[in-house]
C-alpha cells in the first residue's frame, strides 16, 4: 500500500467503500501500488498489470494487457471496439465485488504471467486502418496538411484515422477532419493539451485548455 494513493480514496464521492476494497484484493496480489492517469495503478518489474477506476454507472478494475487473458469466466469487457489491449472488470455492488473475489485474484495472477512470459500485444499497423475518401481530398487539396499528417507518429495518427473513419455520414467525416486541420499541422495527437503533454498523461495537470 502507497501512502501516497490514500489521497486517491480519502477524497472519493462515489464507490469509496467498493474501491477501498477493490485496493486490498489488488494488494493481495503482491502488485506494487503507484499513480498514474491519475487513478491507482498496480505495477509488477515495472509493467502495468490494473488500474482501478470509478465511473457514473460503474467502477471497474482494468487490465492493461486484457486481450491476452483466457477470460475463462467470460467476464471481461473491451470498452469500444477500437480498444485493442485493455480490458475490464465492472462491478456495481459491493456484493458482486465481494463474490467475485477469488475471479478476481485469479485474472490478476493471470495478468502477471502475462508479463513475465514477455507476451506482447500484436497491435494494428496504421496500414491497418481506413484512410476515409474526405481525408484523401484534402491530403490532394492541401499537400502541407498531408505531409503534416504524415509526419505526425503511427499512434497519433491511428487516433485520427479512427475518429475519423468513425462515422458513417459523410458530412461528419468531414467536419471531423476540418475540425482538427490545425491541430494536425501542429504536430499534436487529439488528446494532446496545448502545453504539450498528452491529457492522459500523469505530468499534466488536467487544468489547461485543450484544442482539441
Amino acid at each position: 500500500m502507497n501512502p501516497k494513493i490514500n489521497v486517491f480514496f480519502d477524497e472519493l464521492t462515489q464507490w469509496k467503500e467498493e474501491l477501498q476494497l477493490l485496493r486490498t484484493f489488488v494488494l493481495d496480489c503482491l502488485l506494487i501500488e503507484e499513480e498514474k492517469w491519475k487513478v491507482p495503478c498496480y505495477t509488477y518489474n515495472g509493467k502495468n498489470i490494473v488500474l482501478i477506476h470509478g465511473f457514473k454507472e460503474y467502477f471497474a478494475l482494468n487490465f492493461m494487457k486484457g486481450s491476452l487473458l483466457l477470460d475463462s469466466e467470460n467476464v471481461l469487457i473491451q470498452q469500444t471496439e477500437n480498444v485493442q489491449s485493455g480490458r475490464q472488470i465492472r462491478f456495481t455492488t459491493i456484493e458482486q465485488l465481494v463474490a467475485m473475489e477469488a475471479t478476481i485474484k485469479a485474472y490478476i495472477f493471470e495478468a502477471i504471467e502475462v508479463e513475465k512470459r514477455g507476451l506482447k500485444i500484436e497491435y494494428k499497423k496504421k496500414e491497418d486502418y481506413t484512410i476515409p475518401e474526405e481525408l484523401i481530398e484534402k491530403f490532394k487539396q492541401n499537400t502541407e496538411f498531408q505531409t503534416a499528417f504524415e509526419a505526425l507518429t503511427p499512434g497519433r495518427q491511428k487516433g485520427y484515422l479512427l475518429h475519423f473513419s468513425g462515422s458513417n455520414n459523410a458530412k461528419t467525416r468531414n467536419n471531423r477532419i476540418e475540425k482538427y486541420m490545425d491541430k494536425i499541422l501542429q504536430g499534436k495527437g487529439m488528446t494532446d493539451c496545448t502545453c504539450g503533454l498528452s491529457k492522459r498523461m500523469p505530468n499534466c495537470d488536467g487544468s489547461h485548455k485543450f484544442a482539441i
